[in-house]
């Protein structure tokens, strides 16, 4: 009876409820519009510009992140360590990536710094232009890349690029010399690459023979050579080695 009761009063209200709906007024959502019209002054011109360019930038600014700072060098290394162990999947790449980019934010820290205290500061402030100011956030990230950079790399790029002689490392233009740090921070990321993978190899050598010569031939050498390498790398204290290796190789 209780439950024939709460049952009864529940479809009077939804009976009600409908009702009033039906008699109540649609809901007015509002519209949004974009449209192009006349400025009366230049400056609001500029503003659209500077919000354009900003957001241009924001949107490259993953591509800037790789080029100019140590993340190359970083995910690389991090990629041939884990081809080298035999792990197809472990650690995965979202791992590989964040860990690179903390890498990259520790070791770019005191260039970052200097950005801050130079420019943003001092333009926040308002005691610079915005021009001034990307000079000098440019300037630390400039000395940066070519204290990483290799001569060769930066002369085969000015050669390309058909400008004359520079005088000293202020006359190389900043889009001569990001292509050059990538090509020399590539190089330097297969040669610790080749080192990393040196010791793996010969313990892979080390177990085809043994196998050989136990006449089991038809058993795959990286089945059984995986665990070791594992063991080797945690013996050795792998991580603490290539990671240390990597933020000493940018001193």
């Amino acid at each position: 009876m209780k439950y024939g009761t709460l049952f009864k009063t529940a479809l009077i209200l939804l009976c009600m409820l409908t009702a009033a709906s039906a008699f109540a007024e649609p809901l007015a959502l509002p519209t949004v519009s974009v449209g192009m019209g006349k400025v009366s002054k230049p400056a609001d011109v500029a503003v659209v510009l500077q919000i354009f360019f900003l957001m241009t930038v924001l949107s490259l600014a993953p591509g800037l992140l790789m080029m100019t700072t140590s993340f190359t060098r970083i995910v690389v290394v991090l990629s041939f360590l884990r081809n080298a162990i035999g792990t197809q999947q472990a650690p995965s790449n979202q791992i590989i990536i964040g860990l690179s980019l903390f890498l990259t934010f520790f070791i770019m820290a005191p260039v970052w710094q200097q950005i801050n205290t130079q420019a943003l500061q001092p333009y926040k402030a308002q005691t610079i232009s915005q021009e001034e100011a990307f000079k000098r956030a440019v300037a630390p990230v400039r000395k940066f890349m070519l204290s990483q950079v290799r001569e060769k790399d930066l002369a085969l790029f000015l050669s390309l690029s058909k400008l004359p002689r520079p005088k000293n490392a202020d006359d190389i233009p900043t889009l001569t010399l990001i292509p050059a740090y990538m090509v020399s921070e590539l190089k330097t990321a297969f040669q610790i690459g080749f080192l990393v993978f040196i010791p793996f190899l010969v313990l892979d050598m080390v177990v085809a023979s043994v196998l050989m010569s136990m006449g089991m031939m038809m058993l795959p050498p990286v089945m059984i050579s995986l665990p070791f390498k594992i063991l080797l790398f945690v013996l050795v204290d792998g991580w603490g080695l290539v990671i240390g290796s990597l933020v000493k190789s940018f001193g």
